[in-house]
């Protein structure tokens, strides 16, 4: 299965989300913040990551930002709130893969997720 990086600053969700990849049989790569999401991003190379819009420090907009400078074509799912279109459009220029709301179903998720992996890879 699939590699995927959640970064997110929520406990909770971090949590949630590692137990319901594990048991589709994905390898869940967990990171609090932005600066660290972007280091295991540079290590572990995934193949795709969950990515929090709202991140203490260092942004989800610059992590999506760095994120792009190490791989242009890295899928990325945006997670975000109410009252984020803004950084949402931004994301969206960046060339994000999705946006997930949070208080998603975890039905939704998946249907994400497939999507997503499933897409054929960039021309080279």
């Amino acid at each position: 299965m699939a590699r995927i990086l959640v970064i997110d600053d929520d406990q909770r969700l971090r949590d949630l989300l590692h137990t319901v990849l594990q048991r589709k049989g994905h390898e869940v790569v967990l990171a609090e913040n932005g600066s660290t999401g972007v280091e295991r991003f540079r290590q572990e190379r995934p193949d795709l990551t969950i990515l929090d819009l709202n991140l203490p420090h260092l942004n989800g907009l610059a992590v999506l930002t760095q994120i792009r400078g190490i791989d242009p074509h890295a899928p990325v799912v945006i997670l975000t709130g109410v009252g984020t279109e803004t950084e949402e459009q931004q994301a969206r220029v960046l060339g994000v893969s999705e946006v997930l709301r949070k208080g998603f179903s975890l039905h939704a998720l998946g249907e994400t997720l497939n999507r997503v992996l499933n897409q054929p890879p960039p021309p080279a």
